[in-house]
């Protein structure tokens, strides 16, 4: 039978990767909706014809980004879970619950609304410029503020557990 070291089952190490990868999601997250979209949106780029494909790029990476921060994250609470004495395991299912309301709100956004507002941003005339926004794209982003309100309500409710609990979990077994 393997024996598992002692040093790899340390659950403030998954905390710490939990803490690490959904604060920088939300740092970056932060960084696009109340920086880089602004200022977009100040300097009139918005307002180009290229404009579609340049957000498109911008947020499919961003959008894949989130999927990796998500899964991370699900994944280490989810080994957290497995290292922690009981106690622990009643909030940490909660909190574990709650990340996987994060990683369905990346797949909405990676596989449904950045894909729909392409779509109805996307001018397929070269010789006719962008006149007007188009129908439902407000909708669409009405839907995505909101899903981004969910979602960094959430990251900070999971970044709070985990940073009071940091010094709580550094125990030995």
């Amino acid at each position: 039978m393997p024996t598992v070291s002692k040093l790899e089952d340390h659950p403030t190490r998954w905390l710490t990767l939990v803490l690490a990868t959904l604060a920088l999601w939300m740092a970056g997250s932060l960084i696009l909706d109340f920086v880089i979209m602004p200022t977009m949106y100040v300097s009139g780029m918005m307002e180009e014809t290229g404009f579609t494909s340049a957000g498109t790029l911008i947020f499919s990476v961003f959008n894949r980004f989130e999927l990796v921060c998500a899964a991370v994250g699900l994944t280490s609470l989810i080994a957290l879970a497995t290292t922690l004495p009981e106690k622990f395991s009643n909030r940490l299912r909660t909190i574990t619950g709650l990340s996987f309301f994060l990683l369905a709100i990346a797949m909405i956004y990676t596989y449904i609304l950045t894909p729909q507002m392409s779509a109805l941003g996307i001018n397929l005339n070269l010789f006719n410029g962008l006149t007007a926004i188009p129908d439902g794209m407000n909708q669409l982003h009405w839907s995505y503020f909101t899903l981004e309100l969910i979602k960094l309500s959430l990251l900070g409710t999971i970044l709070g557990w985990c940073y009071r609990n940091h010094s709580k979990l550094d125990i030995t077994f």
